[in-house]
């Protein structure tokens, strides 16, 4: 027989009051507000939460039957108001693994005191949002003396849960009985927030629609903490703390796998695998954990290191106990099927994204379609609004609201994304609701407005930079940027500075070179050449990029498809100096730049021949064979000045310059560069201003370089010095890089290591920021070997 159980709210004050202790003294002790204290002594807490009554337990000293009595109690008082939606953190998620630091970041809470403290956790389907906050909850929940309360507000539900409904289970969890829920919902607000206001207590509210939804149900100012999911970013509640969750890190990913799949028959996730064997192995033995290793990391990575992609794999593993880990990495590999694989029972990776895609209306829908069609990894305003075929300013609050739902990702300076799962779904959603002949118009579309708009900016780099392309260019043979009737389509790129159109290029390489690739592919071959030679000027300004010898590659294949001798020549050369200057691949510029002469030579252009010289010296000089690049430079120095070429005869003459200093004739390549100074500086001579503050930076680099050879050191730093006054008007980073590095070494010799560190200091946040690892790596080790040594240039 049970003994009699005696209401919790009388019994707790019968120990109260034997222990002399007020509301007040019991609260300090106990950690629980006196106001939830006198709530449940009077019954109107009619749930008092098992971790308080522990709480109150300890502080009034309780122990044998007394605890025990108490505990009963409690469990007996919940027992009698237990229902439906009493907001109980669900279970515990027993595979959760990795999300420290975002765990740490919500568990610190919030400092505010002028409103509600509140965290929100938002991010695109599946990626783990409700799993954090309720984990991180559960664990920090003995903080929370008055209790833990979750709310799933459905906020992806045709109807989601109304401001009004959840408050009355908020109401109710806190021990609110129904006769005494007001009607009116302000009053049921007021209330809620007169319950908690004093209360030390964490509310979880799971999946939020909208702002307007949340609002009524934030607590004012007090104690009470709030945790928000939502896959907005739900940017109109202010004074919020945010978290934007991301994907799995890579290990964190392979752990959870090996985690869920631990738990098939025999603890080993199904026959024949081990998955919870996550390093490589030399012994032989391990040979097959190995192999499992690198399939749960391949499985990792085809789920895009989303949560719920993972656990739907690691189900369907549990599921099918004779395939093994690499049968399922196989059968996800491929693209086309890999949504439809991603199934395990009820759960399917493509319901989580539809849920968003379902919330968004017709034309923000036809935009997420179509963006599948973008190549690269992201993608500005402007191309999503070809794409759409709207302007841009109609464009730019339904990219908004695609990553407010989740299902794009924000990336630097206004750019998007996708993530890898959302992209396959965003294509199949195109196949399946948009006609064959309209996918093949958008993709067009974009194609043409990306190439066309990559000439346009190309333009700035040209000689006589910043003018339009000239007529028949790419850019003026384009319609396909026409928008709709009423609406004022995204026009060709017109960028209004040099600087404006380099951050373009640079923006949106991947997605013009993809489109350029695609030109190539399906025969456009005068599209591919002009577009190519737009790019010619700009290459020098970001050598480093690691495509130019593919651009130009195609360029000279469709060259020769046209026929066209003369502009094969001329994209041979622009192969040549990628070829060095890009993959430091010397013979294969050589042999090149030989070709192109020939070609130069048989259609009787001087300028493309002189180039020609000019890249074969460069490749000569490289091998060593100073003498052979000497007489070319010298060949091409002519050929260039005979034909009044104001760009190439000072490069030519820089190159012999150069070939001086290294045949230890620095005397003769002073004077050499002293009169490209004078070339470049006469109005008469002087290329475009642009061109002709390029080569004087790189001129008085070797000015230096000569000085230094012949000992001169207050001069050669100098020269350095001018060299880098002339740097921000030219803005190519890497020259100036090698610029600082010589003036480095003079500082050394000159006695003044502080400022040679400096100097390096600079090269070295230079060539990380530009990518360029190896001459980074350089220099790092210069510095950490103290006095600089010289590092090249």
């Amino acid at each position: 027989m049970q003994p009699q159980t005696e209401p919790f709210g009388p019994l707790l004050r019968g120990h109260r009051r034997r222990a002399n202790a007020t509301l007040e003294e019991l609260a300090e002790r106990s950690g629980v507000s006196a106001r939830a204290i006198g709530d449940l002594e009077r019954g109107h807490s009619r749930r008092p939460q098992i971790r308080t009554v522990q709480a109150l337990a300890d502080a009034l000293a309780l122990d044998g039957d007394d605890r025990a009595a108490l505990v009963r109690s409690a469990r007996a008082a919940r027992t009698a108001s237990s229902g439906p939606n009493l907001c109980e953190l669900p279970d515990a998620v027993a595979d959760f693994v990795g999300r420290q630091e975002e765990a740490d970041w919500l568990a610190r809470g919030s400092a505010a005191t002028t409103g509600p403290r509140v965290a929100i956790v938002s991010g695109p389907p599946g990626v783990g949002k409700t799993a954090l906050a309720v984990e991180t909850a559960r664990r920090v929940a003995g903080r929370y003396g008055d209790g833990c309360l979750f709310l799933d507000l459905r906020g992806l539900d045709a109807r989601p849960v109304e401001p009004a409904q959840a408050l009355v289970r908020l109401l109710r969890a806190l021990g609110t009985g129904d006769n005494d829920i007001p009607v009116d919902t302000d009053e049921r607000r007021n209330l809620y927030r007169a319950l908690v206001r004093d209360r030390r207590i964490l509310l979880v509210l799971d999946n939020v629609a909208h702002e307007g939804q949340l609002r009524p149900l934030l607590p004012g100012r007090g104690r009470a903490e709030v945790w928000v999911t939502s896959r907005r970013a739900l940017s109109g509640i202010e004074h919020a703390r945010r978290l934007r969750l991301g994907p799995l890190p890579a290990v964190s990913s392979a752990e959870l796998l090996a985690a869920i799949t631990a738990g098939g028959p025999d603890g080993a996730g199904g026959a024949g695998r081990d998955s919870t064997v996550l390093t490589d192995s030399t012994d032989s033995t391990d040979s097959t954990d190995s192999t499992d290793s690198t399939a749960l990391t391949d499985i990792a990575g085809l789920c895009g290191h989303l949560p719920l992609a993972l656990r739907i794999a690691g189900n369907r593993l549990l599921s099918r106990p004779s395939w093994t880990v690499r049968d399922l990495a196989d059968r996800l590999a491929a693209e086309d099927l890999r949504l439809d694989r991603l199934t395990a029972g009820d759960l399917h990776i493509q319901t989580a994204f539809s849920l968003s895609y379902e919330q968004l209306a017709g034309p923000q829908r036809s935009l997420f379609r179509r963006l599948a069609l973008v190549q690269g990894p992201d993608f500005g305003v402007e191309l999503a609004a070809v794409l759409a075929e709207l302007p841009a300013h109609r464009t730019e609050p339904m990219l908004d609201e695609l990553i407010e739902l989740g299902l794009l990702v924000p990336t630097t300076d206004d750019r998007a994304a996708f993530h890898d799962l959302i992209r396959l779904y965003a294509t199949k959603r195109l196949h399946d609701e948009e006609p064959a002949e309209l996918i093949s118009a958008a993709r067009e579309r974009a194609g043409r407005w990306l190439l066309d708009s990559a000439c346009a900016a190309g333009a700035w780099f040209e000689p006589d930079g910043g003018r339009a392309p000239a007529t028949g260019t790419a850019v003026n043979a384009t319609a396909a940027t026409a928008g709709p009737p009423g609406g004022t389509p995204v026009g060709v790129l017109a960028p209004d500075s040099r600087t404006a159109a380099l951050a373009w290029l640079q923006a949106e390489s991947h997605n013009w070179f993809a489109a350029l690739r695609e030109a190539a592919r399906t025969g456009r071959h005068r599209l591919v050449v002009d577009v190519a030679e737009a790019m010619h000027w700009f290459s020098d300004w970001w050598v480093h990029w690691g495509h130019w010898h593919e651009v130009f590659e195609l360029a000279r294949a469709a060259a020769h498809e046209l026929g066209d001798t003369a502009a094969e020549a001329v994209q041979l050369n622009y192969l040549a100096w990628a070829l060095r200057a890009c993959l430091r691949d010397v013979t294969g510029s050589e042999r090149r730049a030989l070709q192109a002469e020939e070609l130069a030579r048989q259609s009787g252009d001087r300028v493309q021949q002189a180039w020609a010289l000019h890249y074969a010296a460069a490749a000569a000089g490289a091998e060593q064979r100073h003498e052979d690049a000497l007489e070319r430079d010298d060949r091409a120095a002519e050929l260039f000045r005979a034909a009044g070429d104001r760009e190439g005869h000072p490069q030519a003459l820089i190159s012999k310059a150069d070939t001086l200093c290294e045949l230890g004739r620095p005397a003769e390549a002073l004077t050499t560069l002293r009169r490209v100074v004078t070339l470049v500086t006469d109005p008469d001579t002087a290329p475009a201003p642009h061109i002709a503050d390029f080569t004087l930076m790189n001129t008085w680099r070797l000015i230096g370089t000569a000085h230094l050879a012949l000992g001169e050191r207050t001069q050669a730093a100098a020269a350095y010095r001018t060299a880098l006054a002339t740097g921000p008007r030219v803005q190519v980073p890497y020259l100036r890089g090698l610029v600082l590095e010589r003036l480095a070494e003079v500082l050394r010799q000159e006695g003044e290591p502080a400022a040679a560190q400096r100097a390096l200091e600079e090269a070295h946040d230079i060539y990380t920021a530009s990518g360029m690892a190896a001459r980074a790596a350089g220099v790092a080790a210069a510095l950490r070997a103290g006095p600089p040594e010289r590092t090249g240039g």
